[in-house]
């Protein structure tokens, strides 16, 4: 009987020492199982990119895809992105908040540049990538609806008595931003033109400019019907009745009417032509991580990635027979960047704060 409980509770316990291998077994299986899958056993390569809200397209369906083919077929590897598109000020507010992009790809400079002051990005962030780290760029247009019934030609038939204008919140939107330069700076450009030679040497000629381009902006402002938060929200707006006119990038304009919306572009005279940034936000990259990311960072300047841009109509920033032999892409006149303007570091304090937020914005 002693023996027989013996063996009992020996066959009990290696019940018990089965049942756990068992279980150990399975757990190790499911763990497995959730793991990124990679040929090399090595498990995916993670990029994360925060954008401006325009970027959406080209990324997602044509940039991101390329990459990670790309990148298999050379390493072996598997990428997995992750992305998320609003608002340029929100998207850097949201970096400089602690989301963990690895990639910012935003509508201005001036929002890498506080990503830099604030230990996120490397100060010569510039000098470590192609074109200053611009990675494309395209002019600002008007669109307004089918026949063009309001009579706008250019920036200053939007302060006619009776436009409805959509117009992003510059607070949150890059393109925002740059409508406003767009609108301000095309005064001065057509004032430079027009006293070619001059106005070095004569001061008041630039002054009587500066004068005109802020009562212009003004009453442009006074026509603004809603302010959404990204220049995406507010071709949204216009796409669903709201407002005569909008101001935009002209990819999201010529994007409008692929779709076939009963709208027309105008092209103004004199327009900015935006450039956009891109940049790794280094305090957040692993060295796992890192080779893919910069990998990727390169990738984007390629002529690959930057006929991709041109199909998704932004225009290409390395390879100008690209944008030239594209028809959809407007003629400018008088064609200027925010470098004619004194850069970021003149033109958001002297335009943006001092005349839009300070002058134009507290007097409505």
């Amino acid at each position: 009987m002693r023996a027989n409980a013996i063996l009992n509770s020996f066959n009990r316990k290696q019940r018990a020492l089965r049942a756990i291998s068992a279980l150990m077994i399975l757990a190790l299986l499911v763990f497995s199982s959730c793991l990124p899958k990679s040929s090399t056993g090595r498990g995916a390569r993670n990029i994360t990119v925060y954008g401006f809200s325009v970027m959406k397209e080209v990324l997602e369906r044509a940039i991101f895809p390329a990459f990670v083919a790309k990148w298999k077929q050379e390493h072996g590897e598997d990428v997995d992105f992750a992305s998320s598109f609003a608002g340029s000020e929100y998207v850097t507010n949201q970096i400089l908040g602690g989301v963990s992009a690895h990639v910012a790809i935003l509508s201005i400079e001036r929002d890498v540049d506080r990503l830099q002051q604030a230990g996120m990005v490397r100060p010569d962030w510039r000098n470590l990538l192609p074109n200053n780290g611009i990675v494309n760029k395209t002019p600002f247009v008007i669109l307004v609806r089918k026949g063009n019934p309001k009579g706008i030609h250019d920036f200053a038939d939007l302060a006619k008595p009776g436009v409805k204008l959509i117009h992003p919140d510059p607070t949150s939107s890059g393109g925002a931003q740059w409508s406003i330069l767009a609108i301000y700076g095309s005064e001065i450009i057509k004032a430079r033109k027009q006293h070619e030679g001059e106005v070095a040497v004569n001061p008041a000629i630039s002054d009587a400019a500066k004068t005109h381009a802020a009562e212009l902006l003004k009453a442009i402002w006074k026509n603004v019907l809603t302010t959404p938060g990204s220049a995406r929200e507010a071709r949204t707006q216009f796409e669903t009745g709201y407002g005569d006119a909008l101001i935009t990038y002209e990819l999201d304009a010529l994007l409008m009417k692929q779709a076939g919306a009963a709208v027309e572009i105008v092209v103004p005279e004199a327009t900015i032509f935006s450039e956009h940034p891109a940049v790794i936000v280094d305090r957040n990259v692993s060295a796992q991580d890192r080779p893919a990311i910069e990998a990727f960072m390169q990738y984007l300047w390629s002529d690959e990635a930057q006929r991709a841009f041109v199909q998704y109509h932004f225009r290409s920033i390395t390879t100008e027979s690209l944008n030239e032999n594209n028809p959809e892409f407007a003629q400018i006149k008088l064609p200027f960047t925010v470098a004619d303007l004194g850069g970021w570091a003149k033109a958001y304090p002297d335009i943006i704060e001092h005349v839009w937020r300070n002058q134009t914005q507290k007097r409505q």
